[in-house]
């Protein structure tokens, strides 16, 4: 879910890059690059990453530190971008959209004040993924040879189908709606610089003593991106109600409250829009035109991404001699 209730509830664990090895991992793209977005813009200077007109491309930058690990550890990216917005999180988006417009009005008062380090801060906080990081972003994974995939519309929805389907073996995002979405397995962290985490769903629901239809309805009832939950209830009280009155409505009618979308997004969770992909396991990434693209073309600081680069054409030497050996 959107928020951070079923952090309570989740049975995860930590994990290492070299016990991921050799996996595929269907990432959610806007929200892996948006936190290398925010960190980049955060701790860089913007003239290392914004063109001689003016436009800003940090996200270049965000993407050469992010990719090594993956490549390090002969681990496929499958990056998968949400398609259209789904009606349901309409309200969601409206409210990231006004928490964005505040950040940039606190923004421009800390630049007038002097406050450097609020400014900064801010500044990460406004960050969107305009059109122009949309689409230097898919070129520059494309260069790279990383897989592609475009969702029909929630693209955490789509990384729990291909986990679930088999078609990779973990999904991989920082929200925890892939839990509600069926992932079998959801890979978290993957933007920091300690261990990966790892959320297990049938672990999840053992330990609770739930199935899946009960812990969505317990997601609900706590409220998600999709929904607003009952005042009050928090994630162990809807865990509570869910196994006492059995489901949803009984719950909700046992706390006196009502839902009028409660069964669309039930659906949303077991129904979502979603398709089957195929990808090329096989990586080869053409180093030097990506190197050429992000320094060259986008003005890019070399020194920012250089080490980055060093270590996806270091990573593709020990890849092909394992492969010898």
């Amino acid at each position: 879910m959107g928020n951070s209730d079923l952090r309570d509830l989740a049975t995860i664990r930590e994990v290492t890059f070299d016990e991921l090895e050799g996996s595929a991992i269907a990432v959610d793209a806007h929200n892996w690059l948006y936190r290398y977005l925010t960190t980049t813009v955060k701790w860089t200077a913007s003239e290392a990453y914004t063109t001689d007109d003016g436009v800003e491309v940090a996200n270049l930058i965000g993407i050469v530190k992010g990719l090594p690990a993956f490549f390090e550890h002969d681990i496929v990216p499958v990056m998968v971008f949400d398609g259209a917005v789904t009606d349901l999180k309409a309200d969601e988006v409206a409210e990231r959209r006004a928490q964005r417009e505040r950040a940039e009005e606190r923004h421009e008062a800390a630049k007038e004040r002097g406050d450097a380090i609020e400014a900064a801060r801010l500044e990460a906080r406004t960050q969107r993924l305009t059109d122009t990081i949309q689409e230097t972003t898919r070129e520059l994974l494309r260069l790279l040879d990383v897989p592609i995939v475009e969702a029909p519309a929630e693209g955490e929805a789509q990384c729990a189908h291909m986990a679930a389907t088999g078609a990779v073996d973990h999904a991989g995002s920082e929200d925890y709606d892939t839990l509600l979405f069926g992932a079998p397995t959801t890979i978290r962290q993957l933007t920091g610089s300690g261990n990966p985490e790892l959320m297990d769903l049938e672990a999840t629901l053992a330990e609770l003593e739930l199935d899946r239809r009960e812990l969505v309805d317990v997601a609900i009832l706590c409220g998600t991106d999709f929904n607003e939950g009952v005042r009050g209830i928090g994630p162990k009280t809807a865990v509570k109600a869910i196994r006492e009155h059995g489901d949803l409505q009984s719950a909700l009618e046992a706390h006196d409250a009502t839902m009028p979308n409660a069964a669309a997004v039930q659906e949303l969770f077991f129904d979502p829009p979603v398709r089957d992909v195929e990808f090329d396991a096989a990586i080869e990434p053409d180093v030097e035109a990506a190197r050429e693209y992000v320094i060259e073309k986008w003005d890019v600081d070399r020194d920012e991404v250089a080490r980055g680069f060093e270590r996806i054409e270091e990573s593709q030497v020990q890849t092909g001699l394992d492969r010898w050996t």
